[in-house]
């Protein structure tokens, strides 16, 4: 079987839509996974630990053996994205169980489900999920020994799991999901990464987890676009998701405040906390995407696709997807440049 790089690509940078099983049968191993647990949006937690780390980093976590952090950062970080993939198995395969997750259902629309399209039995779906289940247990098994087993990182890790796992049911159910995805990729995981890399010295713990406040709303954005998008067909399923439970209108005004308190909070770290230097400031360069994501939150999605639009039948998440694309680099870069000033130019924009 020939590994298929550019499919990797691909499944990383968006959704895959593929209906060919025999196309399907003829992928590598990795590239099924990738597609199968939606990676182009699973990507989400590469960020979360990406950022946890240089804020290991900044507070001088890495300096006793930069060799064993590094590793460390590396094994915790591919397995948080192994347990959201797999948590994504469970989700489809609960979904698909309970009926659910029909061959009209608008999770098939936009995306590879190999259950309903038969790529596969829910035997074989379950075994890759035990599979990647053990893989990520692996990873959270070293580190609670890399941290001697902190018993910060073993609450941290339950409360956790328990959010996330809770998340397919009952909390969506209940229109808690949406918070339970911002908690999860923003506070808890940017604060949970660090504090392993910490290994359990919670200094800075706080800091950490409030850091990770603006890029959880990032995320939150793109699920409850999501929620929104297909709220109809929720509602026919009673699935109480928030939009379902408050309305398509009010849903989609609270989206447009998780946007903009995106950088409203960005501008409490800078300039109130002054935890980040003003160059967490490049991000504003993704005010564009934010106006159009916003723009396209004040009015009800259209009956009909437009020509130019790529991703139907997503319409509110795929411009919060779009919006958080350049957000999500963008914030990538201003953590690193700002870790960089706070540990060569310590004395600039001091902390309060």
């Amino acid at each position: 079987m020939k590994i298929n790089f550019s499919m990797w690509k691909r499944a990383l940078s968006g959704l895959v839509k593929m209906d060919s099983k025999e196309e399907w049968d003829g992928l590598d191993l990795v590239s099924k996974w990738l597609i199968a647990t939606r990676s182009g949006v699973t990507i989400v937690t590469l960020y979360s630990s990406a950022i946890g780390g240089l804020l290991a980093i900044r507070h001088g976590f890495f300096d006793g053996n930069w060799g064993m952090s590094i590793l460390a950062w590396l094994i915790v970080t591919i397995g948080l994205f192994i347990a959201h993939g797999t948590n994504n198995f469970l989700n489809d395969y609960t979904d698909f169980s309970r009926g659910i997750d029909t061959d009209d259902y608008f999770r098939t629309q936009y995306g590879v489900h190999p259950l309903i399209q038969k790529f596969w039995t829910k035997e074989q779906q379950f075994r890759w999920f035990a599979v990647s289940g053990t893989l990520a247990i692996l990873a959270g098994i070293f580190a609670l020994f890399y941290t001697h087993f902190s018993l910060n990182i073993i609450i941290l890790f339950i409360i956790g799991a328990l959010v996330l796992l809770l998340y397919t049911w009952p909390l969506k159910y209940l229109a808690l999901g949406e918070l339970s995805i911002f908690l999860v990729w923003g506070p808890i995981m940017v604060a949970a990464v660090y504090l392993v890399l910490a290994r359990g010295d919670m200094t800075y713990f706080w800091q950490a987890a409030l850091a990770g406040i603006p890029w959880g709303l990032s995320v939150l954005s793109i699920n409850l676009g999501k929620h929104i998008d297909k709220a109809p067909e929720d509602k026919k399923r009673k699935v109480g998701t928030l939009p379902v439970v408050i309305g398509e209108k009010a849903a989609r005004y609270v989206n447009m405040a998780v946007l903009a308190l995106i950088y409203i909070f960005i501008l409490v770290l800078v300039f109130a906390t002054r935890y980040f230097t003003p160059i967490l400031l490049i991000v504003l360069f993704a005010g564009k995407r934010l106006l159009y994501a916003i723009g396209v939150h004040t009015k009800p999605p259209p009956k009909e696709p437009p020509k130019e639009w790529p991703s139907w039948p997503t319409w509110f998440s795929g411009f919060a997807f779009y919006h958080n694309r350049m957000f999500s680099n963008l914030l990538l870069l201003a953590v690193l440049l700002d870790t960089l000033l706070r540990i060569f130019l310590p004395a600039f924009w001091p902390a309060l």
